[in-house]
């Protein structure tokens, strides 16, 4: 039974293969490899190639018995997407649109949506509830949440049933050591600090003066492995239920940046070099997730999502591989 995965040489996308294989599906990974590896690529078959050829999609869906797409190929960057707006709605909004039509021409007509919670904007509320108003504060939030609306009306007409998987931090590193974060540039809190102790730069810090306990912004990690589950359990609930399904993806803790440093000065035992510097556009100050519906839905627990557990997985894939992947 194929599960056609986009993105899935990238972070996230590689891990949920790990757990698809784990569960006796098999994914087709998709991947332009703008941003992933293929040394990620250890479960299923590797398909190279772009969302943006529409043809070379349809002919992939013509060529394999695809039961269902895990669609987590999109640009990720908030800071990039403030100056390149474009990209942003080009990769993530048209190139969807180019995958669900293709679905639709071919009958497949489940979908898993990695989405985010940068949909929700400035918090009017904490923890973020699902019904929290929608108003992203940059290109790539408000990418998603049209995909988001585009997965909607495409179920009220072709009958298509989807899962909005709103996500919070994803952070940490396979569990057996086998898969890792790996970005060119680095845009991610915790691989920039392990980063700095490799011989990196000195990490960023953007913005001390937040209104938070010790002045940085405050984020929800979510270890990679706990995320990729999720994405097992809510193909299984869209399958079973033959329903929709949105839901936040966190654990209800929140860690600054400050805390988050300390963490990894902890466990490894060394001192982190920081630079401080002003806010970044697009970041908000404090979001952090209320995942009670994922939970209850799901039957969905975080199982490595403690902050030293993340910090320490992440440690362990850097130190012993990260200098030799390409």
């Amino acid at each position: 039974m194929f599960i056609l995965v986009t993105g899935g040489a990238g972070y996230i996308g590689s891990h949920t293969c790990k757990a698809l294989a784990q569960a006796g599906l098999t994914p087709l990974v998709l991947d332009n490899f703008s941003t992933g590896h293929r040394w990620a690529v250890q479960w299923g078959k590797l398909l190279p190639g772009d969302l943006a050829d529409r043809e070379w999609l349809l002919d992939v869906f013509c060529t394999y018995d695809i039961q269902a797409v895990m669609h987590f190929a999109a640009s990720a960057y908030v800071g990039e997407s403030m100056q390149q707006p474009a990209k942003y709605f080009r990769n993530n909004f048209v190139n969807t649109l180019n995958l669900l039509e293709v679905m639709v021409a071919r009958g497949v007509k489940t979908c898993i949506f990695s989405s985010t919670c940068a949909v929700y904007g400035e918090p009017q509320w904490l923890p973020l509830t699902e019904n929290h108003p929608q108003n992203p504060v940059n290109p790539y939030g408000e990418s998603k949440r049209a995909i988001e609306q585009v997965l909607y009306w495409f179920s009220q007409a072709y009958g298509l049933r989807y899962a909005a998987l709103r996500y919070f931090n994803a952070a940490g590193a396979d569990i057996e050591g086998m898969l890792g974060e790996c970005h060119d540039p680095e845009p991610h809190l915790i691989p920039r600090v392990l980063g700095a102790l490799l011989g990196g730069e000195p990490v960023p810090i953007f913005g001390t003066d937040y209104d938070t306990p010790d002045g940085t912004a405050v984020r929800d990690f979510i270890h990679v492995t706990d995320l990729a589950e999720a994405h097992v359990r809510a193909l299984a609930y869209v399958w079973q239920q033959q329903a929709n399904l949105t839901v936040n993806l966190g654990t209800g803790r929140g860690h600054s940046v400050r805390q988050v440093i300390a963490a990894v000065e902890q466990v490894t035992g060394q001192r982190v070099p920081v630079r401080e510097m002003g806010r970044r556009p697009g970041d908000a100050p404090i979001l952090v997730a209320d995942a009670t519906l994922a939970r209850q839905l799901l039957n969905w627990q975080p199982r490595y999502s403690d902050l030293a557990t993340i910090v320490q997985t992440a440690w362990h894939w850097h130190r012993k591989t990260y200098a030799k992947v390409e």
